[in-house]
């Protein structure tokens, strides 16, 4: 067993599919080029020393002393899958760890979950504790949940961890049963941009977490497990309730739709999808702000085939499916339109469906 290594893993854009996580519906996420990278040494003093070429400082903790609350910040996602493991039973004794990330902070791009994996491959591969790659997203997602206290979904960690190289991940929460969907735009003249809108997250937590409180309530008054396994969008529910229900449900009907065409190489079809989507985050699950409706009316004004926000919304990019000859005009469209509204300007990029978490080369002991 090596004492070292260097780990990393990608953050992840979501096709389609944003919020059904967490009502046990389906997701059809891609993995980014972009990772957080984790240098990690065996320690033989039980202590966790954490440190962030991204951050001053260093965090140091007693693995045994690990509890929720006892590191914040960024090295609490860190610590968090460490507990997470010695909870379950598994032997994790003391880590050197140095995090490098290059997935954008704050976009919506999950650096959290990256972080996570990395942290998840790393400790388990250098403790010689053998997890299968499931097992590791829900180990992270724990981490995230009961560690760091945010109420996330299994989506992000699932995407980092099992997504494979020009593919796109359709991912049942429920079951976690996957189907890696072909998703390489490049031959057929089309690319996925990406727009990072800079918009400041508003209330996204309490609004993440109000979210699912809606959902949940909904399904217990219609006395279903959860919203996925009711047989039609429009529900005899208050309105809000029942326009949650009817993005919940109609999105995993667009889910399905965009994997049907993917698999018959009608790429160019899930367009509109992607728009339908955006409109029912928008009206029925209210999660967009200004800049994410401005980038995506910009973008169709542009001829974009289809453009829709990512991630949890109150915030973050927008991706939109373009012929790879109308990049740069989307682009401008995007940023003329952010200075008439005088918003900051946006960063604009394309995307490729990138493989998931991965060992890279051995380095020295940190």
């Amino acid at each position: 067993m090596t004492r070292d290594g260097v780990f990393e893993a990608p953050g992840r854009i979501n096709l389609i599919g944003e919020h059904t996580d967490y009502n046990d519906g389906f997701v059809l996420p891609i993995a980014l080029p972009h990772v957080v990278r984790v240098t990690a040494a065996r320690r033989d003093d039980g202590v966790l020393r954490l440190s962030s070429r991204q951050a001053s400082g260093v965090t140091e903790i007693r693995v045994v002393d690990l509890v929720p609350g006892a590191v914040t910040g960024w090295a609490a996602y860190v610590a968090g899958v460490v507990w997470a493991l010695r909870e379950e039973g598994h032997p994790i004794g003391g880590f050197g760890l140095l995090v490098d990330g290059q997935v954008p902070l704050g976009a919506g791009l999950s650096s959290s979950a990256a972080l996570e994996s990395a942290t998840a491959l790393a400790v388990t591969e250098l403790s010689g504790v053998s997890l299968e790659r499931r097992a590791l997203a829900r180990i992270a997602q724990r981490a995230e949940n009961e560690f760091v206290g945010m109420p996330c979904g299994i989506m992000d960690q699932s995407a980092s961890l099992l997504a494979r190289e020009r593919h796109a991940l359709l991912l049942d929460t429920r079951s976690m049963e996957t189907e890696h969907i072909p998703f390489d735009l490049a031959p057929v003249g089309l690319t996925l941009l990406v727009v990072d809108t800079k918009a400041p997250h508003r209330l996204v937590d309490g609004e993440y977490a109000a979210r699912r409180r809606d959902c949940h309530r909904a399904a217990e008054l219609l006395g279903v497990p959860a919203l996925r396994d009711l047989d039609g969008a429009e529900q005899d529910l208050p309105d809000r309730l029942r326009r949650r229900v009817r993005h919940v449900v109609t999105e995993n009907e667009r889910v399905a739709r965009v994997a049907d065409l993917l698999r018959a190489d009608r790429v160019r079809e899930i367009g509109p999808l992607l728009t339908e989507s955006h409109v029912s985050l928008r009206d029925d699950y209210e999660v967009t702000v200004p800049e994410l409706d401005v980038a995506v009316e910009a973008l169709l004004g542009a001829g974009a085939l289809g453009a829709r926000m990512t991630g949890g919304g109150f915030g973050g990019c927008v991706i939109a499916l373009v012929e790879e000859t109308a990049v740069e005009v989307c682009t401008e469209a995007v940023e003329v339109a952010f200075a008439g509204s005088g918003f900051a300007k946006p960063e604009c990029w394309t995307a490729v469906a990138a493989a998931g978490a991965r060992r890279a080369d051995h380095v020295s002991a940190v």
